[in-house]
């Protein structure tokens, strides 16, 4: 699909994001577009949220009255999404698709889990063909962390369709666009150098994760809202090639990871929040692998604008 064609997304009149996987704060206080699960005075009680280092959202949008669901990404371990969604009495409409920002396994872990709930045979689960890769990261310390692809053999024996898609898409009735392979033009996001990957005859470097792709969502007087799993595209990137791929300039919201967590990150961290701050983001919604130095520097330079991200916060955007 075109930036042409990609600009047929539909601008919708309200966004509603969950967040289904991630690290928890229970205290955290409602703000603007954030709503925060409420405490019971019972809180002890009974089954709580559970955090871990993956990352999954349920995204529904509307325009009008007519309303559509998906999934992007699906946490790291097998039951986290479900455990969650059944602590916050969350029981989501028809889920109309599963996207996938990128193969690493802390995004896809709970994709079976998922789909044996809300998925039906035939209901789309869309990734970048280098999304099947296996791969691996070598740290300098010589620890090595293995990264598993999806197992698509597994998920297309219980009946899902998973669709190979290297470019952007549109799903949700045209309310949201996939992007697809993102354009890298800023010259210090440079993919993570620590990747390799398996290619039949052991391992070679992979440092560019070109099947790092976004959640892009226009509401109607307000701009786009771009979410990313990680942003190993770069988190500027990734919100230049939403308004590349849409043709819109205002980005209302950025949700998601910007991975510039540790050593190798942290040395573009200020180039990072000098071009956020030249896009100028309504919000930022910063979390994931975006790193505790990443996000001090956020909330000292947009204490306005940033909003911590929790398991069980709904962030709406529209009317």
């Amino acid at each position: 699909m075109s930036p042409a064609a990609a600009a047929g997304l539909q601008a919708v009149d309200r966004l509603e994001v969950t967040v289904v996987d991630l690290s928890v704060d229970v205290l955290l206080p409602s703000v603007g577009p954030a709503n925060r699960p409420p405490l019971r005075r019972d809180w002890a009680v009974g089954d709580q949220l559970r955090a871990e280092h993956g990352y999954s959202l349920l995204v529904q949008t509307w325009v009008g009255d007519e309303s559509h669901t998906l999934v992007y990404d699906a946490g790291l371990s097998p039951t986290t999404f479900l455990w969650n969604c059944d602590v916050l009495g969350i029981r989501p409409a028809e889920v109309e698709a599963i996207l996938l920002s990128h193969g690493h396994a802390d995004h896809h872990g709970g994709l079976e889990a998922v789909f044996r709930r809300h998925g039906r045979a035939g209901l789309p689960i869309v990734l970048h063909p280098d999304a099947r890769l296996r791969r691996r990261i070598v740290f300098p310390t010589g620890t090595t962390l293995e990264m598993p692809p999806p197992s698509v053999n597994d998920l297309e024996s219980e009946g899902a369709r998973v669709l190979d898609e290297p470019g952007p898409t549109l799903w949700g009735g045209d309310t949201m666009l996939l992007s697809g392979q993102v354009e890298r033009t800023t010259a210090y996001e440079q993919g993570f150098p620590l990747q390799q990957k398996a290619d039949g005859e052991g391992w070679a470097p992979d440092p560019w994760i070109w099947d790092d792709q976004n959640l892009v969502v226009n509401v109607l007087d307000r701009g786009l809202v771009v979410m990313s799993g990680c942003s190993h595209a770069g988190a500027v990137n990734v919100m230049f090639n939403a308004r590349r791929l849409t043709g819109v300039e205002r980005v209302h919201a950025f949700i998601g990871g910007m991975h510039l967590t540790g050593g190798l990150f942290e040395a573009i961290i200020p180039a990072t929040i000098d071009d956020v701050a030249a896009v100028s983001p309504d919000y930022l919604v910063a979390g994931h692998c975006t790193g505790y130095r990443a996000l001090a520097e956020i909330v000292t330079r947009f204490p306005e604008r940033y909003l911590a991200s929790s398991v069980g916060s709904r962030y709406v955007f529209g009317r």
